[in-house]
């Protein structure tokens, strides 16, 4: 199983990033999908989960509002589409599949990380 997230980069407060994040190996249709983020010297906290039929999704209260998870189960692809970024939202933000949760224990799969960093 891999799971290969994109769309990091820099930005500048207020501005928007999508992330991406294509599986392969797996029944992609079958699995809960989450993205977790973690800040230098942080523990990796939730973001965003959605079902495996994309019919329910669950926020951080720190991001509703702003970010949005949604998948595409023809293209193997989860994605995060986050607005209004804040300069709080800079960490390195990971994929992962296995249930619909929050807690990152609850999923075996993880993608490699892509940085976010939000300028003020």
């Amino acid at each position: 199983v891999q799971l290969q997230a994109c769309g990091g980069g820099s930005v500048q407060a207020g501005g928007s990033l999508r992330l991406s994040c294509v599986a392969s190996g797996l029944t992609f249709s079958t699995y809960g999908l989450g993205w977790f983020r973690q800040a230098p010297g942080k523990e990796r906290e939730f973001v965003a989960a959605i079902s495996w039929t994309g019919g329910s999704t669950y926020s951080a209260d720190s991001v509703k509002g702003r970010f949005t998870i949604s998948r595409d189960n023809a293209k193997n692809t989860v994605y995060l589409q986050m607005n209004s970024l804040k300069p709080e939202d800079t960490a390195v933000y990971y994929c992962a599949a296995d249930r619909y949760g929050i807690n990152p224990r609850e999923y075996e799969y993880w993608g490699q990380g892509t940085q976010v960093t939000v300028s003020s």
